[in-house]
């Protein structure tokens, strides 16, 4: 059984469609209605769902940070930058991550594409 992801609304929409063609469970940002929220507040949402949040935005990084050093537990983030990791690239490395992590793995952690 693989992880359920979650979309920062960064995330391009084609990387959503390919994990959903490759069996896996993806909710965006657009579809839960987060667009607006703050990233401390989606990091919250992402952890609340059990979803591991893939973002593009390097702000959230800040914020895993600080509940790493805080403590804090948190859904792991997983990290592309737009310029480096190429649509293909992220859906391969995120499915993946999906299929190979435990439930208990994929807490209060980072994880930097590509792998």
């Amino acid at each position: 059984m693989s992880l359920s992801l979650y979309m920062d609304v960064h995330v391009p929409l084609a990387i959503s469609r390919g994990l959903r063609r490759r069996g896996l469970d993806v909710l965006t940002s657009q579809q839960d209605g987060t667009t607006r929220l703050a990233d401390d507040l989606l990091l919250d949402r992402a952890t609340e769902l059990g979803r591991i949040l893939f973002t593009r935005d390097p702000d959230l990084l800040a914020e895993a940070a600080k509940r790493q050093q805080t403590g804090g537990r948190f859904a792991t983030v997983v990290f592309a930058r737009q310029t480096v990791v190429s649509i293909g690239g992220c859906v391969t490395d995120l499915e993946i991550i999906a299929k190979s992590a435990t439930p208990e793995e994929a807490v209060n952690q980072v994880v930097y594409l590509p792998l």
